[in-house]
């Protein structure tokens, strides 16, 4: 049994389960660049028939922000993107093309076809870096023999694959995907099902995320402790808000 020491606390812990984007890597380079290829593809299949595509309107259809060229450069941590299920994005954008005069099959297919061509671009280029700090932290958790896994809003083949493209694959004994259950966060099915998987009590188990969704799937299954990476302004949920994982690996794991 190993320790992860918070503050003057000292909690025993069996098993670390992390969220992938945001929290293992970097949001916005991966989904940046996959946001951007969605959205022009499907600025472009709308002006092939005739209709709008408000630039204004991008911001609000998942949560995102952008820069003067119109390229995504951060996101709200609330938001669909950062929170949703895949086929919750896939919806909000669906929609969208029905608002703009498509038919809902229309709009079905041609958003299909979006996020195929944007997938196709990220196999190619591979837009994938762990957040400072995150591989050393893993090496420290695995040192110290803790199980670790993966609890994501992400399909489970994706998020696979993106690991793979990090070089940390390795580190998980389980990755568990929105697609292998029936609720996904902030429900707390995906965490029991992962912590079923390496045989440890959620009890003794710690989430690590960075949004109020991956909290509350902490609380509602009761895990020892909800820790947070990123601005503690925007996370009210957690036990313990840091801003990278240096700061973790400053709290450190003992065992």
């Amino acid at each position: 049994m190993s320790e992860l020491n918070l503050g003057n606390l000292s909690t025993p812990i069996e098993a670390i389960l992390f969220d992938k984007d945001g929290t293992l890597l970097d949001f916005t380079v991966m989904w940046g660049f996959w946001t951007d290829c969605v959205m022009e593809n499907f600025r472009e299949e709308l002006a092939a028939r005739g209709l709008p595509f408000a630039e204004d309107e991008i911001p609000h259809i998942w949560g995102t922000l952008h820069d003067e060229q119109g390229r995504m450069n951060g996101y709200d941590v609330r938001g669909p993107l950062a929170m949703g299920t895949m086929e919750e994005v896939y919806a909000i954008l669906t929609w969208h093309g029905y608002r703009a005069g498509l038919s809902w099959a229309e709009a079905k297919i041609i958003v299909r076809e979006c996020l195929l061509q944007a997938e196709y671009a990220m196999n190619k280029v591979r837009p994938v870096q762990p957040l400072p700090g995150v591989r050393a932290f893993l090496e420290q958790c695995r040192d110290k023999g803790l199980k670790m896994g993966v609890v994501t809003a992400d399909e489970t083949e994706s998020a696979l694959r993106h690991l793979q493209w990090m070089g940390i694959e390795s580190f998980f004994s389980v990755v568990v995907g929105t697609d292998q259950v029936g609720r996904g966060k902030p429900f707390p099915d995906m965490l029991l099902l992962a912590c079923e998987r390496m045989g440890v009590s959620v009890s003794e188990s710690v989430v690590i995320g960075d949004t109020d969704g991956d909290m509350e799937m902490a609380r509602s299954a009761r895990a020892a402790w909800k820790i947070a990476v990123g601005d503690p302004e925007q996370i009210r949920l957690s036990d313990l808000t840091v801003r990278s994982f240096h700061e973790l690996l400053e709290v450190g794991v003992t065992g």
